[in-house]
C-alpha cells in the first residue's frame, strides 16, 4: 500500500531545497523544511497516541506551521479538523463533541476558554500560536524529522470540514484522500498551473478554497505559496511583483480595485486571477478587466464537494456564470420535488457527481440519505439553470427561494436589477413572513460612497422590469451586508432581521 495524497502532494519533495513558501517579510522556506517540520508533528500525534482514522482539530492562526500540521495528519492517516478562528467555544465545543476529535490544537489566548471543551470531550489539548509557536511545537522541536508514513487508500478519509450551519447543526462532510487528490489533478490540469506558478495565498486554510484547492494545486505542480497570514491590500501589492497567479474572493478583488496603486502594470505579468465561494459582481468583472486587461476566472465549489465546474482557462469566462462542469464531474438541473432532470434553460436545483463527491455526513445517515443520492448525485442545495452554450448560472440556495402567494421567486433574479441600479454598490433579496402572502421580496442595499438613494424611483424602475409579486414590498438600506468569513452574504441574518417587518402590532 501507500499513502496516495502525502506522496503525491508531499513525500516527492523530501529533501529538495525548491522554495515552496515565501512570506511577507522575504523570508522562504523550503520544501524539504516544511517537511521536517511536518515529520516532527506526525511523530508528535504518535507520542501523544493519535491513530490512524482519529481526528484532530485545530483552531490556529493561519501559518507555515499550521499548513505542517495537515501535512503531518495526512502523513500519519489521521483525520484532519480545521476550525474557522471565529467560533466561539461553545461553537467549538460542538465540533469537538460530534467529530470524537481526540486532539484540539488552539491559540494559547484560548486556552482558558478551550480546557473545560477538550476535557469535557475527553480530547488533549495543544496550542500554537500565530508565529507557529506553542506548547505543541515546543513538544515537537527534539522528536526526529522522518516519519514512517502511514499506509492509505484513496476511499480513507483524510478530512472533516463542517458546513456553516445556517439551517441547523452544522454537517461534519467527510472527505477522502481521493476526492481531495483527484479534485487537484483535475484544477492543476484545467488552469495550467506549473513549477514556474507563484500563487498569492491571502485566503483562511480553515475552508476548502485556501485549503484543498489553493495549496494542494500549488503543491501537486511544484510551484510557491506566496504567503500571507490574512488579506491585506499593501501585502498584496507588495507580493505580485513576484506572482502568476491569485486565488480570492471577490471581496479581495473590490478592494484591490478601490486602491489606486493597483494599476495595469501592477498586474501585467500576471495570468490567473481565480475567484470563487461568492458570487462575483457583473460590475466587478468589468472594471477589472478594464484596469488590468485580465478576466477573472469564476468556479463553483463546495464544502461537500470541492470544485465542480469552471469557466474556461482558454476561451470565454461568461460574468454572471460559474462556467462548465470539470472533467470527470457531472451536472444536472432537477425538479426538487421528483427528483425529475429539467430541460435545459430551466431553473432547478443543482445536482453534482464525480471522484470529488464527499463520501457523507459524520454520524448523520439520515442527512446522508436525503443529500446524497444511491446513484452518487449530491443535492447541492444551490438553484441553478444552464444556458444555450452549456454554461452553469446560480440563481440562489433552495432555502432562500420566496414562495410568495404560491408564486416561486428567485432573489438573484431581482438583485441583478437593483445592482444595476445608480449609487448602488450590491444587494441581496430576501423573503420575510407577511400575513396574506405567506412571505413577501425586501430588497436590503448597500449606497456607494457618497450616493443618496431614491429608493420610490428605484421601486417605480424595478416595477417596469419585474411582475408585480416578484416586485420587493421594501427596500432597506444598510451600512454592509452581514458577511461570513469567504465572503458570503449572510441572509440568515436578514431575515432574522427583518422577519417583523409586516407582522401585524400586537
Amino acid at each position: 500500500m501507500a499513502n496516495p495524497l502525502y506522496d503525491t502532494l508531499f513525500g516527492r519533495y523530501a529533501g529538495k531545497t525548491t522554495v515552496f513558501l515565501q512570506m511577507v517579510d522575504g523570508t522562504t522556506i523550503t520544501h524539504a523544511a516544511f517537511l521536517e517540520t511536518a515529520g516532527r508533528f506526525a511523530n508528535l500525534l504518535a507520542h501523544l497516541e493519535i491513530a490512524p482514522g482519529d481526528r484532530v482539530a485545530a483552531q490556529v492562526a493561519k501559518s507555515p506551521q499550521a499548513l505542517a500540521l495537515y501535512t503531518a495528519c495526512v502523513q500519519a492517516g489521521v483525520v484532519f479538523l480545521p476550525l474557522n478562528t471565529a467560533y466561539t467555544a461553545d461553537e467549538v465545543s460542538y465540533f469537538v463533541e460530534n467529530s470524537g476529535a481526540r486532539l484540539l490544537v488552539c491559540d494559547p489566548a484560548s486556552v482558558n476558554d478551550l480546557q473545560g471543551v477538550a476535557d469535557a470531550c475527553g480530547a488533549g489539548l495543544q496550542t500554537m500560536s500565530a508565529d507557529g509557536g506553542g506548547s505543541f511545537a515546543s513538544a515537537a522541536a527534539g522528536l526526529p524529522a522522518d516519519f514512517a508514513t502511514v499506509d492509505r487508500s484513496d476511499d480513507d478519509l483524510a478530512a472533516f470540514l463542517y458546513t456553516s450551519g445556517t439551517t441547523g447543526r452544522s454537517k461534519g462532510a467527510m472527505l477522502t484522500q481521493g476526492n481531495l487528490l483527484s479534485n487537484s489533478e483535475t484544477l492543476m490540469s484545467e488552469w495550467q498551473f506549473t513549477a514556474q506558478d507563484a500563487l498569492l495565498h491571502a485566503l483562511p486554510i480553515f475552508h476548502t478554497h485556501g485549503l484543498f484547492v489553493a495549496t494542494n494545486i500549488t503543491l501537486l505542480a511544484g510551484g510557491r505559496l506566496l504567503f500571507m497570514p490574512k488579506f491585506n491590500v499593501d501585502d498584496m501589492l507588495s507580493l505580485m511583483p513576484h506572482a502568476t497567479a491569485m486565488m480570492g474572493v471577490p471581496t479581495f478583488y473590490t478592494r484591490l480595485l478601490a486602491d489606486e496603486r493597483f494599476t495595469r502594470q501592477m498586474a501585467q505579468h500576471m495570468r490567473l486571477f481565480v475567484s470563487g465561494s461568492a458570487p462575483l459582481l457583473a460590475e466587478t468583472h468589468i472594471q477589472f478587466e478594464k484596469r488590468t486587461g485580465h478576466r477573472i476566472l469564476e468556479r463553483y465549489g463546495m464544502t461537500e464537494t470541492n470544485m465542480n465546474t469552471s469557466n474556461p482557462y482558454d476561451g470565454e469566462r461568461r460574468a454572471g456564470t460559474v462556467g462548465f462542469p470539470l472533467p470527470g464531474v457531472e451536472v444536472r438541473i432537477t425538479d426538487s420535488g421528483t427528483g425529475n432532470e429539467l430541460a435545459q434553460g430551466e431553473i432547478g436545483q443543482i445536482e453534482v457527481r464525480g471522484p470529488n463527491v464527499f463520501k457523507g455526513y459524520w454520524q448523520m445517515p439520515e442527512k446522508t440519505a436525503e443529500e446524497l443520492r444511491e446513484n452518487g448525485f449530491f443535492i447541492t442545495g444551490d438553484l441553478g439553470r444552464v444556458d444555450e452554450d452549456g454554461y452553469l448560472h446560480i440563481v440562489g440556495r433552495n432555502k432562500d427561494l420566496i414562495i410568495s402567494g404560491g408564486y416561486n421567486i428567485y432573489p438573484k433574479e431581482i438583485e441583478l436589477l437593483l445592482d444595476q441600479e445608480d449609487g448602488v454598490l450590491e444587494s441581496a433579496v430576501v423573503g420575510v413572513p407577511h400575513p396574506d402572502f405567506g412571505e413577501t421580496v425586501v430588497g436590503i442595499l448597500v449606497a456607494e460612497d457618497g450616493a443618496e438613494l431614491d429608493l420610490d424611483a428605484i421601486k417605480d424602475r424595478l416595477g417596469r422590469s419585474l411582475a408585480r409579486f416578484k416586485q420587493p414590498q421594501k427596500l432597506v438600506v444598510l451600512p454592509e451586508l452581514p458577511r461570513n468569513t469567504m465572503g458570503k452574504v449572510q441572509k440568515n441574518i436578514l431575515r432574522e432581521e427583518f422577519k417583523d417587518l409586516f407582522q401585524p402590532a400586537a
